[in-house]
């Protein structure tokens, strides 16, 4: 009986019959290669239903995440680069600057805004590593600046999301200058007693490391970020020494008393409202 097998062999469909799943209905982990549907992975706050990779996203899948519906209101969101050192490598600094916000969307590598969490008033920076590396310029720590200033006037909490490749080499002397600045207000912070969460995402190194991200009342972290300030192959070429088993992984830098804490990004907003709430 011929319908039990292909009898003529080959495919026989017609191109024309033949249809093509749209771009972006499937997204495949990188990790355990598995394929899930791109709204469940987005559902799943973009983590792997099979392995729960956390994959790499932006300013606004945070603010989506963490605010009551998703409703905020953004801080000096035109605030942009200037070229105080008329910078050239490849390409001008002002050419770079002006492409990547074509190709991104965005302004530059941090975006602050207010908004409600749970009901919590709140005020969260966070960074975008889509533009150049997520690198910390005069831009990004002002913007920082001006939500701690926030927080300060309103007495609410400051969240930091970081994702960084560190300063931003353009900027030489004026992106170093924002590590004492953003330190000198989360200190004003501090005296003033309002909270501040640092979240360290994916990666978080170089001088932002050595700034705001670890200065935290509470410094968190998601599941197998890598943090740290110079990279591992730097590391082990200085030293000459074969490096630790997870190396600069949250995993590894919780162990070693860096962290309060890793959470899945899931459980991110439950349990910074469920932090903040015994702040009170």
């Amino acid at each position: 009986m011929s319908w039990f097998k292909r009898t003529d062999k080959g495919i026989q469909t017609p191109t024309e019959m033949k249809r093509e799943a749209p771009d972006g209905l499937w997204y495949q982990c990188p990790t355990c290669k598995k394929a899930m549907h791109t709204r469940e992975h987005k559902l799943n706050a973009f983590t792997c239903i099979n392995c729960n990779y956390h994959e790499k996203i932006g300013s606004e899948a945070y603010f989506q995440i963490l605010f009551d519906e998703g409703e905020y209101t953004e801080l000096d969101e035109n605030l942009r680069s200037g070229d105080p050192l008329k910078f050239t490598d490849t390409k001008s600094y002002v050419d770079r600057v002006r492409a990547t916000e074509k190709k991104s969307g965005l302004k530059d590598a941090a975006r602050t805004a207010y908004g409600k969490m749970s009901e919590i008033d709140i005020v969260i920076t966070c960074m975008d590593f889509s533009f150049i590396g997520g690198s910390m310029g005069s831009v990004v720590g002002e913007k920082i600046a001006r939500g701690i200033e926030c927080a300060l006037q309103h007495k609410i909490p400051f969240l930091m999301i970081s994702k960084s490749g560190g300063a931003r080499m353009m900027e030489a002397g004026f992106s170093l200058m924002q590590m004492a600045k953003t330190s000198a207000r989360l200190a004003q912070l501090s005296e003033a007693g309002i909270p501040y969460v640092s979240l360290l995402t994916d990666p978080t190194t170089g001088g932002v490391t050595a700034s705001y991200a670890m200065l935290g009342d509470f410094n968190i972290s998601e599941p197998e970020a890598l943090i740290g300030f110079a990279g591992p192959r730097v590391i082990k070429e200085t030293i000459g020494k074969e490096l630790p088993k997870g190396f600069q992984t949250a995993e590894f830098v919780l162990d070693h008393g860096f962290l309060d804490f890793i959470v899945d990004r899931k459980d991110l907003k439950d349990k910074l409202a469920s932090l903040l709430g015994m702040l009170r």
